[in-house]
């Protein structure tokens, strides 16, 4: 090997490398995260690599399609149901009766500290580890619910969106069915889907002229774009007269803006979804984000216990709440921003066990393992500049109340900190990666299939465990302690052993599930031979 020229060596692959492409057909995680395991019951320690997780190609394509697949697995479990699905909570056990009875006591222990003028800091200390305590006993929500008041504002449309019909609700979840002339009976559903407006002509992907394009609008659309979704559900709903439900995902269209598509169970005519779209329309009332009050070295300064001041002044900038109470009390007040769908809307519906309906689901998750600047073209600079614009536009535009970028319009942002700079927010509104988009990419309704993706995972964990032949034992969540395998441990091998070692188990199974394939074969050729 080492008489062989250095440009012939160089051209052959690393092994290692290979090690790690063999590994990604066989479907294991190239990335795997080394634990340390405690078996309460043995007392004994071992290390095991679980799945990273990852939701994106490039970080692990192995779980990532895992994870594509367990979404669509979702999808077409929910997506024509024929039956409501049944959400009752448990009764509460005895363990969980007793800490909410003690939560009370602990409670008024308190409030009785605090008639009293005394510190109640401890107490507080203890209700919130309570209130951990809580929720890892099995219990949702915290047991005050919402304790900050809910600000509102007057819910009168705008008068340039038109007025939407509202039917009397239907305590069901599932659309309408058609019986046809020969007696059967179908429950058609809803494709969607639904794109922002433009902000200039564009030509393959690219704006003809960068100059006029407008990228403030589009970044600012971009920020809020998952509230215009949730307003478009709410009007669904109320037009429908059924507690609609849905599996949509945001992809990245090829001009950079997110846009959604969106499986509806049942019905409704194409008319009134693209009426209900034209309707909907969300307003983002924040303090004024237009005009620049501090700039580049000019920024407001840091002062402990009082928060940013005003560097010429020296007053203390406003905090987020003051802004909002200002804004309240302005009558004149406008938002600052408003979001609406573009015109182009596609309706499409779609019959269960159809072409169609798995050429809809599959598209669905198109993109579900890609980032949204996945779609540049790397060859095409000007694509690659019209992204660079786009970040650019979105630097300085506040993403959320707690953004730095607020300090840039005068407004402490909430929660305001020291060492907060304009155009550094680590939200991820602000990377590169996601263009404006800060949301979920899958938005599931909570009764879509009456599972969770724990419980869909579970179910194809037991399918795999049957095909196997081997027991699907349920294990005990308190057998195990896991902890985190610390950086240099000598009993966690080197990567490339452990990659070695799943893909020997994987092609174990797989040699199984073939031998397995091949009875069932001939058991299926041997009972149509006697049938014969």
């Amino acid at each position: 090997m080492t008489d062989l020229p250095r440009a012939v060596r160089q051209a052959m692959p690393l092994a290692r490398e290979v090690a790690v492409e063999v590994a990604k057909p066989y479907g294991v995680c190239i990335r795997p995260v080394p634990l340390k395991r405690l078996d309460t019951h043995t007392g004994r320690w071992e290390i095991v690599d679980v799945p990273c997780g990852a939701t994106l190609d490039a970080k692990c394509p192995s779980c990532a399609k895992r994870n594509r697949q367990l979404r669509r697995a979702q999808c077409r479990e929910g997506w024509h149901l024929d039956h409501e699905p049944a959400i009752t909570p448990d009764e509460p056990t005895d363990d969980q009766r007793w800490l909410v009875e003690f939560r009370a006591d602990l409670q008024a222990r308190r409030d009785q500290a605090a008639s009293l003028g005394q510190d109640t800091a401890d107490w507080d200390a203890a209700i919130e580890g309570l209130d951990v305590e809580i929720n890892e006993a099995g219990m949702r929500g915290n047991v005050l619910g919402r304790t900050a008041p809910k600000r509102t504002r007057s819910t009168k449309r705008r008068q340039d969106a038109p007025n939407l019909p509202k039917r009397r609700m239907a305590a069901t979840t599932l659309g309408r069915t058609f019986t046809s002339s020969d007696g059967k009976v179908y429950r058609p559903s809803l494709f969607v889907t639904l794109t922002l407006p433009s902000y200039g002509k564009v030509r393959d992907g690219v704006p003809a002229d960068p100059e006029t394009y407008d990228y403030r609008r589009a970044a600012r659309d971009a920020l809020h774009f998952s509230k215009l979704v949730d307003r478009f559900v709410q009007n669904l709903r109320r037009v429908a007269g059924y507690d609609v439900q849905y599996f949509a995902t945001v992809e990245p269209q090829k001009r950079l803006a997110p846009h959604l598509h969106m499986a509806v169970r049942g019905t409704l005519a194409r008319a009134e979804v693209k009426q209900i779209a034209a309707a909907t329309y969300h307003q983002v009332w924040w303090p004024p984000a237009d005009e620049v009050i501090f700039d580049g070295d000019h920024l407001p300064v840091w002062e402990d216990g009082v928060g940013y001041l005003d560097p010429d002044t020296g007053l203390v900038l406003p905090t987020w709440d003051e802004a909002l109470d200002q804004l309240d009390a302005d009558e004149a007040a406008k938002p600052l921003h408003m979001i609406r769908f573009g015109d182009q809307i596609d309706v499409k519906g779609v019959l269960a066990g159809t072409p169609d309906a798995d050429q809809c689901i599959r598209y669905l998750s198109k993109y579900l393992t890609k980032s949204l600047s996945d779609s540049l073209d790397p060859d095409n600079p000007a694509q690659r500049d019209h992204a660079a614009r786009m970040v650019e536009a979105l630097r300085f535009e506040p993403c959320s109340p707690a953004c730095p970028n607020w300090l840039r319009y005068g407004v402490q942002p909430k929660g305001a900190k020291p060492g907060m700079t304009p155009g550094r927010c680590c939200g991820k509104a602000h990377k590169p990666d996601h263009l404006g988009y800060a949301g979920r990419r899958v938005l599931v309704s909570r009764k879509w299939s009456n599972k969770t993706l724990a419980e869909h995972r579970q179910d194809r964990r037991t399918w795999v465990l049957e095909a196997l032949g081997q027991p699907n034992e349920t294990p005990d969540p308190h057998r195990y302690v896991w902890k985190p395998a610390p950086a240099g441990d000598a009993n966690v091998a080197p990567l490339a052993i452990r990659l070695l070692r799943s893909v020997a188990e994987r092609q174990r199974w797989r040699a199984h599930m073939a031998q397995l394939q091949a009875q069932a074969d001939g058991q299926e050729r041997s009972a149509t031979e006697k049938a014969a």
